[in-house]
């Protein structure tokens, strides 16, 4: 068994490495030039072990992967740091003035992706001779429906956009992953036949105000308490210092409370973005904090990212769910193209909405290391493998073929709206 020093200097060497490779030869967008490599070095491995089955470099990698808690790193380590740090890059005055469109998108959006994707699946499983249980499969549903905002803001960085639209994507991405979550949490409890109080209507009200309001409440408020700390000094190292005790005391408390540590650090992030720089933060402050958030976003982009790739060597999938794996990407595509659609339909005439912009956020739709951490917690279960193998598919189909292509989109689908930025999603 190898230490945690060893494991976090295997994956760190791999990311450089791969970074390198990508940058002099692939040139792909980082990140998912890194997923690439990491799923290419995986296969290679698992080619190399079906040829040569006395070497044993397969069973010896995979071992140290498997000291690697997917779901433990993602939702217990990484995202709190990679959502504070695109909370802080928002700007919050301009998500207030598109505040509608991303609450339709984030709640409404969620709701009608995770039932369509959870009854075409369901759908699917049965006409394939592969049946998968209608709770089970609402459970994919609601842990395939949200835009990854790790994968999202990553994938942005490499488009451009009109910036309405793009603070709308932000905003969706950060806020949907709760919605996400407490839809998942609600719907496992049902489809494993536990909880039956909080499956009820009253209990899901609950669910949501306690994880959610709670969430954003306590953001808020540890957000605040840090802003008025660095307002009263002016010494860069104890307010970097400040920045970095938000981000992990806010999560830390978000989880013993039993309310979302996401929307926690995205609240705080966004509070301190928008007010510690105006009044809080020296010039000289604010350099070597948007520098080390900056570093963190990248460096713990590049290590997930490798990750997702790597796993394919941990993950056992099951051939006969693989055809069914195959079909959950166009079943999430129409899903989310249904998603964006439907609240253009129904809420019209509040003029905040536009069809212009459909097919780019149905592509934009991308799935990361968040839907895959939460498949991996699925509980035991005879649908477990074939979750995985479709949330795996999904993801990987999002992220290399949506996300390397989006650019394209854009440039096709939104080059008659450059010019009007106030009309969007």
């Amino acid at each position: 068994m190898i230490s945690i020093f060893d494991l976090a200097a295997l994956l760190l060497t791999l990311s450089a490495l791969f970074g390198w490779l990508n940058h002099r030869f692939l040139r792909l967008p980082h990140t998912i030039g890194l997923l690439v490599m990491g799923l290419a070095a995986s296969l290679a491995l698992i080619a190399l072990d079906l040829a040569f089955p006395d070497q044993h470099l397969y069973e010896d990698l995979t071992r140290v992967l498997r000291q690697v808690d997917f779901t433990d790193v993602v939702m217990n380590g990484m995202l709190a740091f990679l959502l504070f740090a695109g909370a802080m890059s928002l700007d919050l005055r301009a998500l207030r003035d598109r505040a509608w469109p991303v609450a339709t998108l984030a709640l409404l959006g969620t709701l009608i992706s995770t039932g369509l994707v959870g009854g075409a699946f369901w759908a699917a499983s049965q006409a394939m001779d592969h049946p998968i249980p209608l709770p089970w499969a609402l459970v994919f549903g609601a842990l395939i429906s949200p835009t990854d905002p790790v994968a999202v803001l990553a994938t942005l960085k490499n488009v451009k956009v009109p910036e309405a639209l793009e603070i709308e994507m932000q905003g969706e991405a950060l806020f949907n992953d709760g919605v996400g979550i407490v839809l998942f949490t609600v719907l496992v409890t049902f489809a494993a036949g536990t909880g039956a109080e909080a499956t009820s209507v009253g209990g899901i009200a609950k669910l949501l105000l306690h994880e959610a309001g709670g969430g954003l409440a306590l953001g808020v408020a540890t957000g605040y308490l840090a802003y008025r700390a660095m307002r009263a000094i002016d010494d860069f190292p104890v307010e970097v210092l400040i920045t970095l005790a938000l981000v992990a005391g806010t999560y830390a408390l978000a989880q013993k409370l039993g309310a979302s540590g996401p929307l926690a650090v995205v609240a705080a992030g966004l509070l301190v973005g928008d007010r510690a720089p105006r009044d809080a933060m020296s010039e000289r402050t604010q350099g070597y904090v948007s520098s080390l958030w900056t570093l963190i976003d990248e460096v713990l982009n590049s290590v997930l990212f490798l990750l997702i790739g790597l796993e394919v060597l941990v993950l056992r999938f099951a051939a006969s769910g693989l055809v069914l794996a195959a079909c959950a990407v166009p079943i999430v595509l129409l899903a989310r193209l249904a998603a964006v659609s439907m609240p253009l339909l129904v809420f019209r005439w509040g003029g905040h909405l536009s069809a212009r912009n459909v097919p780019f956020l149905t592509w934009a739709g991308v799935r990361g290391g968040i839907s895959v951490a939460l498949a991996l917690s699925v509980p035991e279960n005879a649908a477990k493998p074939a979750l995985l193998a479709a949330t795996y598919a999904v993801v990987l189909f999002t992220i290399v073929v949506q996300g390397s292509t989006l650019g394209m989109v854009a440039r096709r689908t939104l080059r008659e709206g450059r010019d009007d930025p106030s009309r969007s999603t």
